[in-house]
């Protein structure tokens, strides 16, 4: 009988943790994931007290904050490739 009894409770312990826990897990590491974002977004506004949200632009609109200069091509018109070997196959 006691063997029984000590059965049906395993089961539902193990069930009740089998359902319960994962809930209590994501609820946990939400809260820490949330206060740690918090935290880590205070950082920076204390280091950039001065800088302001960009200004809303309109749906469709296009905004670029930086562009890069344009430079000349690297590659010169005339490139000398160098001397020529004949290419023979060995066998």
């Amino acid at each position: 009988m006691f063997l029984l009894k000590f059965l049906l409770v395993l089961l539902l312990v193990s069930f009740v943790v089998r359902t319960l826990l994962p809930v209590l897990l994501r609820l946990l590491v939400g809260n820490l994931l949330k206060k740690q974002a918090r935290r880590y977004g205070q950082q920076f506004e204390s280091a950039f007290p001065n800088q302001a949200p960009p200004p809303p632009t309109r749906p469709g609109q296009v905004r670029v904050d930086y562009v890069p200069p344009r430079t000349q091509s690297a590659k010169p018109k005339d490139a000398e490739g160098g001397d020529y070997v004949d290419f023979e196959e060995v066998k």
